[in-house]
């Protein structure tokens, strides 16, 4: 990490022409792509680092070029000579779905989310006109195979997971049936592949996109499935519907010409399923089999939403066999398993969770249990050891940049929620009181107080059980102050 926080500053020192006062780490994203942000003098700018230098030029050919039509999209200032480094505009931290998260159904986003579509069909339209579609990172095109590659990939990371039995010559055919119909759409042009709310940031009030990395030829209804439709949005019907209504306006205006609607919403229908079963697909990768806690819980999410698609609308095409076990899987046995136990006001449980440090040995388990956990942060390089870091402690940015940026620090965290979390949902459903964490670390001052603080987070967030955080020697330390 530190050698690519180095070049970064070299790269934008050169190019750029700007002195770097700091370069922070941001929030890891699914992606294996790490992003961070470049403050300069009073200006910011993104630098993205990633392995996949195929990935890397379709991002920079797809800006450049749909910059050039006029779209939304990031410029791109340099690139480093082996394209695994390269930087870019900065739209800022707020995304669409903050902004819903923020401020509600209100008319505001409303107008947001017709934004964002209006410039969709600009970018998908206009921005396909002498597109190189040979810079996409795996096939030109949203065709049948890649149609029935998403149904396979939900089938073999979901649907198998759950061992329902179903027939599989039958289901099969199915699927060869629905990705057919789909393949045969009227209108054809880019496809962003993952448009959502999430990759649309909000910088003055206007749209700007980012992650257009996946695209590729395909139908225009996919793009617009995939932001109506976004579980986590969870989007009212009677905005759905004018929505997707205002979208057709605005791709009949860049086409010229009028859609045949009821034919365009039919395929639509059938778009939504593929991009519901997509998410799917990739939720159950992430979580069932990376064991990302992250992509676990949003599984009861995406169930619902494929609920609510199933009950209001439909396939567009007759799939019995598919149906059936759509209906299997939306059921409540079934979203019941992936949702975690949630605390309420009369569970018992309290998670003590301590910092602490081994010169002054591990805190005593007060509830009498003798059990719990104690983990060892001293395997992370230690703040401490740096001047700059030296009087502060893990509730400071700088020191929880440096722990995120150049330590093993969300690895070890990561399996320590997969550990405690059983316990956790395991205390609540058997109706116990206490449970006990504790992080220890030379000092009790950097590596254990934030492991600590992000473990209790965790937590109250996944089960919304009782808390009781307590950083022993920061806690003596502001006594003694007092």
């Amino acid at each position: 990490m530190e050698e690519i926080i180095k070049e970064i500053r070299e790269l934008f020192e050169k190019e750029v022409g700007l002195p770097v006062s700091r370069v922070e780490k941001l929030p890891q994203s699914g992606s294996d792509r790490i992003y961070f942000r470049v403050h300069s003098n009073d200006n910011t700018f993104i630098a993205t680092y990633g392995r996949n230098t195929k990935e890397n030029s379709t991002f920079i050919y797809f800006s450049k070029h749909f910059r050039a039509s006029g779209c939304p999209v990031p410029e791109i200032l340099a690139v480093n000579a082996s394209n695994t480094i390269y930087l870019q505009e900065d739209f800022g931290d707020i995304s669409l779905l903050n902004k819903l998260d923020e401020l509600g159904y209100t008319e505001e986003v409303f107008r947001l989310f017709q934004q964002s579509l209006k410039q969709l069909a600009h970018l998908q339209i206009k921005g396909d006109q002498n597109l190189d579609y040979q810079y996409c990172i795996t096939s030109k095109e949203f065709g049948k195979q890649a149609i029935l590659s998403d149904l396979l990939y939900f089938k073999y990371y979901f649907l198998d997971t759950l061992q329902i039995p179903y027939d599989k010559e039958k289901l099969l055919e199915e699927f060869d049936a629905l990705a057919t119909f789909l393949t045969n759409t009227d209108y054809k042009f880019f496809m962003f592949r993952d448009f959502q709310s999430r990759n649309i940031m909000i910088k003055d009030d206007q749209v700007h996109y980012i992650d257009f990395q996946g695209g590729m030829k395909g139908a225009l209804q996919y793009d617009v499935a995939s932001m109506l439709w976004q579980a986590r949005a969870e989007l009212p019907e009677e905005w759905k519907n004018r929505l997707l209504n205002f979208y057709i306006d605005c791709a009949e205006e860049q086409l010229g010409t009028p859609i045949n609607r009821p034919r365009f919403i039919s395929q639509y229908n059938g778009y939504v399923l593929i991009r519901l079963l997509q998410v799917l697909g990739a939720y159950g990768f992430r979580g069932l089999f990376e064991r990302k806690a992250h992509f676990l819980t949003s599984i009861p999410l995406a169930l619902n939403n494929l609920k609510s698609f199933l009950t209001n609308q439909g396939a567009g095409i007759e799939v019995p066999e598919f149906g059936r076990l759509l209906n299997i899987i939306t059921g409540d046995e079934v979203v019941n398993r992936f949702r975690p136990a949630q605390a309420n006001e009369q569970t018992p449980l309290v998670v003590h969770i301590n910092s602490f440090s081994y010169k002054n040995g591990i805190p005593p388990d007060i509830s009498g249990n003798g059990g719990g956990f104690v983990f060892d942060c001293r395997g992370l390089l230690n703040p401490g050891r740096f001047e700059e870091y030296k009087k502060l402690t893990g509730r400071d940015k700088s020191v929880q940049d440096f722990l995120e940026q150049r330590t093993k620090m969300a690895d070890f965290l990561n399996s320590i929620f997969t550990i405690v979390d059983i316990s956790v949902e395991d205390y609540i459903k058997r109706g116990f009181s206490d449970l006990q964490v504790s992080f220890g670390c030379t000092g009790g001052q950097h590596r254990s107080v934030f492991a600590a603080d992000s473990l209790a987070r965790h937590l109250k967030n996944k089960f919304k059980v009782k808390i009781k955080l307590s950083h022993v020697v920061q806690d003596a330390k502001n006594w003694i102050n007092t």
